[in-house]
C-alpha cells in the first residue's frame, strides 16, 4: 500500500515538475521560423493617368505584408533583379546584437548590387504591433515599402478587445516621374527636390484625382463590429493627417509600443511612424471617406497640397454592392466640399463623375488645415504609456543637437539653385553627415578599419545661439560635411535633446532612431532650457516611440538605455533633409559578456565594389 502511494506521488510530481516546464517552454516551442523571398524589379504601373516603370517587391505596390508572432524568427531572402542598389530596413526592429539584419546603405551593410541577392536573419524579441519595412537607399523606398505585423505570442491575447478585423492602411507620395531622378536632379542642381504629385492610400490615390476613382482602397466593414486599422506613413517627404467621416478613431498603439487608449477625429503621422487605431462601425450604414492630407509646418516652403482618400463602406448599405468593391462604373457629382479648407489641386477636378466604384456618395470627413500646429500638438501630447513604467535614470550620457537645414555656398551657376544662389543641405550640431563608399560603418567598426569614420561627433552645438529666431545671422546657415559619430558606452542611459532651428526655415523633424525605442519625456516650443524644462518631464508615464516629431520651431527630449551595441543611425525620416545631411550615427560600444557584443556578420553579408 505504501508502495502504492509513492508511486503516486512520483507521477504527481512528475506530471506537475512537466506541466511547469512545458509553461517555461511553451512560448519558444510556438515560435516559427519564417522565409520570404523579396524579389526587388521593376513593374509597370498606373498612377494619375499615365503609365510608368517603378521598382517593386514581387511586382506588388505597396509590397508584400509580413506578418509574424513575436518570438518568430524570419529569413528575406532579398534578390536584386532592379537597374538600382538597393538594401532593405525593417523599421522599428531593435535587431538587437545584429546591426547586420539593419539595413540602412552604407551604415550597416554595402548594397546589394543588381542581381546580387542577401538574406536578412533576425528574430523578433518581444515586440508586437505595427512596423513596416522599406528600401534604405536612395530613394527608392517612394514604392519599395510594406507592412510588417507582429501579432503577440499565440494564445497571448490584444489588451484591447479584439477586432472582428484588422486592415493596414498604407499611406505614400506619388512622382509622375522616377524618384530617383527626381533626386539626382535635386543633387545636380543643389535645390530641394520637387514635391510629389499626389498622396496615395494603399497604392492609390483616391476620388480627386484624375483617372484614379476606379481603383479607390476599399476598407469593407460590417455594422456593429470593430476594426483594427494599422495606419503607416511611408511617405517620402510629408507629414500627414488622417481623418474619417462619420466616425471617432481610438488610438491604442504607436510605434508598435501600447499606448492608453484615447478617442480622436485626427490622426498625425510623420513619415516612418505608425499608429493603430480601432474603430466600430456604428454609424448609419453607407460609405465614408478615410482621408489624408499634409501637415506642412514650414513658412513658404513648396508642399503636396492634394488629398488622398479611400472609401470605409459598410456591407450591404443601400445602393452598394454586395461584395464590396464590386462593380464599376462613374457615380453622381462629388456635391459641396465639406473639407475644413482646399483639398488642393484636385479640388477642380474632384467636380465631375469621380465617385470610387460603384456606390452613393462617400461622405467627407473633416481635416485640418494644412498648417494646424495646435492639433498637430494636441494630437502628439495625447500619447502616454498605458501603464507607469520605470523611467531609466540617471542619466550618464547627454546629447544636445540641433536639427535643421544649411546651405552651402558656392558660386552661382547651373549647380548652385539652391535659396540665394546656393545648394541645399541639413545637419545636426553644424556636422552634414557624409556616409562612406568603400565599406560600411558598422564593418568598419567591427573589423577596426581605419580612416572610414570618427567618433567625435559633438555633443553640443560649436555655438549656442536663438536656435529658433526668424534673423539668424548668415554666417551661421553653412555647415561643414563629415562622418562622424557618437561613442556609447553600453548599459549607458542617453539623454538626446533634438533642438529645432530657424536657419532657412523651422520645420517639425520626425526624427528616428535605428535598434532603438525611447521614452518621449517631453517637447515643446522655443529654445530649449533645461533648468526650466525639465521641469516639464513626463517620468510616469511617457510614450515609447521608434520615430519622435520635433516640433516646428521646438524641441523634443528622449531618453534611452544603451543596450544594443552596434553602429545606429539616427536621422530625420523625411528623405530631402536625410539626402541633406540630417543625420549622424550612435557608436554603442559592446559591453563585457558575449551576450553584451556585437555577433558576427553573415556569410553573404554584400560586398562594396566601386
Amino acid at each position: 500500500m505504501a508502495a502504492t502511494a509513492r508511486s503516486g506521488l512520483v507521477k504527481l510530481l512528475c506530471s506537475s515538475a512537466l506541466l511547469l516546464l512545458c509553461c517555461f517552454l511553451l512560448p519558444g516551442a510556438l515560435a516559427e521560423e519564417r522565409f520570404y523571398e523579396f524579389v526587388v524589379q521593376e513593374t509597370l504601373v498606373k498612377r494619375l493617368c499615365k503609365a510608368q516603370k517603378i521598382i517593386t517587391v514581387n511586382g506588388q505596390f505597396p509590397g508584400p505584408t509580413i506578418e509574424v508572432f513575436n518570438g518568430d524568427t524570419v529569413a528575406i531572402k532579398a534578390v536584386n533583379l532592379a537597374q538600382y542598389n538597393v538594401t532593405l530596413h525593417w523599421h522599428g526592429l531593435r535587431q538587437l546584437r545584429n546591426g547586420w539584419a539593419d539595413g540602412p546603405e552604407f551604415v550597416t551593410q554595402c548594397p546589394i548590387r543588381p542581381g546580387g541577392s542577401y538574406t536578412y536573419r533576425f528574430t523578433i524579441q518581444d515586440q508586437e504591433g505595427t512596423l513596416w519595412w522599406h528600401a534604405h537607399s536612395s530613394w527608392l523606398r517612394a514604392t519599395v515599402h510594406g507592412a510588417l505585423i507582429i501579432h503577440p505570442r499565440r494564445g497571448l491575447p490584444y489588451p484591447f478587445p479584439k477586432p472582428h478585423k484588422e486592415f493596414p492602411v498604407i499611406l505614400a507620395e506619388w512622382w509622375r516621374r522616377d524618384p530617383i531622378a527626381v533626386l539626382r536632379q535635386s543633387m545636380i542642381t543643389g535645390a530641394p527636390p520637387n514635391v510629389s504629385d499626389a498622396f496615395l492610400i494603399n497604392g492609390q490615390p483616391g476620388d480627386f484625382l484624375p483617372c484614379s476613382s476606379q481603383e479607390t482602397s476599399i476598407i469593407p466593414v460590417v455594422a456593429g463590429e470593430t476594426s483594427l486599422l494599422r495606419i503607416i506613413n511611408a511617405a517620402m517627404n510629408t507629414e500627414l493627417f488622417v481623418s474619417l467621416a462619420g466616425h471617432k478613431m481610438t488610438v491604442v498603439a504607436a510605434d508598435a509600443m501600447y499606448t492608453k487608449p484615447f478617442e480622436t477625429t485626427v490622426v498625425l503621422l510623420g513619415p516612418g511612424q505608425t499608429t493603430d487605431v480601432l474603430v466600430t462601425a456604428h454609424a448609419a450604414p453607407g460609405r465614408y471617406y478615410l482621408a489624408a492630407r499634409a501637415y506642412a509646418s514650414a513658412q513658404g516652403v513648396p508642399f503636396d497640397n492634394t488629398t488622398a482618400t479611400a472609401i470605409f463602406q459598410y456591407k450591404n448599405a443601400p445602393g452598394c454592392p454586395t461584395t464590396a468593391g464590386a462593380g464599376a462604373g462613374a457615380g453622381a457629382s462629388m456635391g459641396a466640399n465639406t473639407f475644413s479648407g482646399p483639398v488642393g489641386r484636385s479640388s477642380a477636378r474632384a467636380s465631375g463623375s469621380h465617385l470610387g466604384r460603384t456606390g452613393p456618395q462617400p461622405m467627407l470627413p473633416f481635416l485640418p488645415a494644412f498648417n494646424d500646429t495646435n492639433t498637430a500638438t494636441a494630437f502628439s501630447n495625447s500619447l502616454r504609456s498605458p501603464k507607469p513604467v520605470k523611467v531609466p535614470g540617471p542619466v550618464t550620457q547627454e546629447v544636445f543637437t540641433t536639427v535643421g537645414f544649411g546651405l552651402f555656398n558656392c558660386r552661382p551657376g547651373p549647380f548652385c539653385q539652391g535659396p540665394n544662389n546656393t545648394r541645399f543641405g541639413a545637419s545636426m550640431n553644424n556636422v552634414s553627415f557624409q556616409l562612406p563608399n568603400t565599406v560600411s560603418l558598422l564593418q568598419a567598426h567591427y573589423h577596426h578599419i581605419p580612416g572610414v569614420f570618427t567618433d567625435d561627433f559633438p555633443p553640443f552645438p560649436p555655438v549656442f545661439f536663438d536656435f529658433t529666431s526668424q534673423n539668424i545671422p548668415r554666417a551661421l546657415w553653412q555647415p561643414v560635411k563629415g562622418t562622424r559619430l557618437y561613442r556609447v558606452k553600453y548599459g549607458a542611459v542617453v539623454q538626446i535633446v533634438f533642438q529645432d532651428t530657424g536657419i532657412f526655415a523651422a520645420e517639425e523633424h520626425p526624427m528616428h532612431i535605428h535598434g532603438y525605442h525611447f521614452y518621449v519625456l517631453a517637447t515643446g516650443f522655443g529654445n530649449y532650457d533645461p533648468r526650466r524644462d525639465a521641469a516639464k518631464f513626463n517620468l510616469v508615464d511617457p510614450p515609447s516611440r521608434n520615430t519622435i516629431g520635433v516640433p516646428v520651431g521646438g524641441w523634443a527630449v528622449v531618453r534611452f538605455v544603451a543596450d544594443n551595441p552596434g553602429v545606429w543611425l539616427v536621422h530625420c525620416h523625411i528623405d530631402a533633409h536625410l539626402t541633406g545631411g540630417l543625420a549622424m550615427a550612435l557608436l554603442v560600444e559592446d559591453g563585457e559578456s558575449q551576450l553584451e557584443a556585437t555577433v558576427a556578420p553573415p556569410l553573404d553579408l554584400p560586398i562594396c565594389v566601386l
